[in-house]
């Protein structure tokens, strides 16, 4: 039999973060699940989830989250840090104010989340931190730049952090999901739309925004329910390993992008955002 544990998870709104709220509180989980958009979250009330407001920019509302798990509590045995988003375009045409948002969001809010659990975990003697990351954070792909740039840093963050709770009895755990058929694909399509128009980029930045929708608009993908899965075993797992990758192509991408040389690997990139996603018949 499990053994019931007070878990808080970010992003969980809606697409994976959701899911996996609801499927550890199912498995007998304390859960809380946190995001800005509570409205969002109120159906998860009826499945045993204690949803709280949160804003993984704002460190007063982190502080906030953690307190009020920590009142009803007293303890806290896994972070998932979920929260992301991803804003596509090419590294000219993004803001450097957008750039921030999204490092902000991606790593810093993660990292502060970390910082604030760690002193309870410790004095607990354990603890479990499960930080979604992903193959973006393995490889890198057409106009992707500034949100590699945030997955590659969560990996790193995350292998380093690792090594200096091992003494403690914390785990840290890393989730690499390939291609999930969530509504991020089409955020992150629109944004690359967005900053592409009007710019050197319009033609193949349009393009491949249009391949992005036409792909999460299909069956290629894999549900939410993979990396749900895939975070349950994490949480769950006596000895978690340090990274589950689940999802469409996501051992693929990494294999091919360990074997090719680097400029093939470019070629390759370059060559999938000229094709021309297929017509939507009507």
């Amino acid at each position: 039999m499990k053994t019931s544990k007070v878990i808080l998870i970010t992003g969980a709104s809606s697409g994976i973060g959701y899911d996996t709220a609801a499927a550890l509180a199912k498995q007998g989980h304390k859960v809380y699940a946190a995001a800005r958009r509570m409205e969002k979250m109120e159906p998860l009330r009826q499945q045993g989830v204690m949803p709280i407001k949160m804003d993984v920019t704002d460190s007063a509302s982190l502080e906030s989250g953690i307190h009020t798990v920590m009142e009803a509590e007293g303890r806290i045995d896994v972070l998932i840090n979920n929260a992301g988003y991803g804003y596509f375009g090419a590294i000219e045409n993004v803001s450097m104010e957008e750039a921030r948002r999204q490092v902000e969001v991606n790593v810093f809010g993660l990292a502060r989340l970390c910082q604030l659990v760690l002193p309870i975990m410790r004095k607990q003697g354990s603890g479990r931190i499960i930080n979604t990351s992903s193959v973006a954070g393995k490889s890198v792909l057409y106009y992707g730049g500034w949100y590699h740039v945030t997955k590659y840093s969560v990996e790193a963050f995350s292998d380093a952090l690792r090594i200096e709770m091992k003494p403690f009895g914390i785990d840290v755990v890393m989730i690499e999901p390939g291609g999930i058929k969530t509504e991020w694909g089409h955020i992150a399509a629109d944004h690359l739309a967005e900053s592409s128009k009007g710019t050197a980029y319009e033609e193949t930045g349009l393009q491949e925004a249009e391949n992005f929708h036409w792909m999460y608009d299909t069956n290629y993908l894999s549900q939410p329910s993979v990396v749900t899965k895939a975070m349950c075993k994490a949480v769950n797992s006596r000895r978690p390993r340090a990274r589950y990758r689940t999802g469409a192509f996501a051992n693929t991408i990494v294999f091919f992008h360990w074997l090719l040389p680097t400029r093939c690997w470019d070629a390759v990139v370059r060559s999938l955002g000229k094709v021309k996603a297929p017509v939507k018949k009507k």
